[in-house]
């Protein structure tokens, strides 16, 4: 019968080895949050966006950094985080006024895809009746999401300047709002 007690700690010592070879998926409002944000003098690597184009002043902004490949460009967070691939986001309350410049972090130099979500609602999800939406190089947008390789931007061991140009839905598509031509393109 001193067999049993030690057959019932095998097990729970493979379940707890077990276990920790799991990523750990920390909470929505944490996902990506870690080294995310950029601090002053930050040296990279990491992309500084400046946001052109905004609607309005309402609600927050939300900074992502994804994998350049169609298959992990906008794809869940939890799925990325669990694969351990690279993921990032930085929320952020849309300021009164003034220029808008968010920064994030890039886990190494390489090629990634950058989304600026504008949740005007502040749901944490996009809404194509109401937010807007930006992209590195700032492709064009129809129904569907851009390739990847059209919204990435590549980045070294420096701090990377991108402009995006905020869509809002306008019709049937998505596209830039017509302001000044100064606030519109990068």
């Amino acid at each position: 019968m001193k067999l049993l007690p030690l057959l019932l700690t095998s097990l729970a010592f493979a379940s707890t080895a077990a276990q920790t070879n799991q990523i750990a998926i920390p909470p929505k409002a944490e996902r990506g949050r870690a080294d995310a944000d950029c601090r002053v003098p930050e040296t990279g690597p990491a992309f500084r966006v400046e946001v052109k184009g905004l609607k309005d002043r309402t609600g927050g902004l939300v900074l992502e950094l994804y994998p350049a490949t169609d298959a992990d460009f906008l794809a869940p967070d939890k799925k990325l985080i669990a694969a351990g691939k690279p993921f990032r986001r930085v929320p952020v309350t849309v300021p009164a006024h003034g220029p808008i410049t968010l920064c994030i972090r890039a886990p190494a130099s390489g090629r990634y895809a950058v989304s600026l979500l504008h949740d005007r609602d502040r749901n944490g999800k996009f809404g194509f009746l109401k937010d807007g939406i930006g992209f590195s190089g700032n492709p064009k947008l129809g129904m569907q999401k851009p390739t990847a390789a059209s919204a990435s931007a590549q980045v070294g061991n420096t701090v990377e300047t991108l402009q995006i140009v905020m869509n809002y839905r306008q019709g049937f598509s998505m596209k830039p709002l017509q302001l000044a031509e100064r606030d519109q393109r990068p």
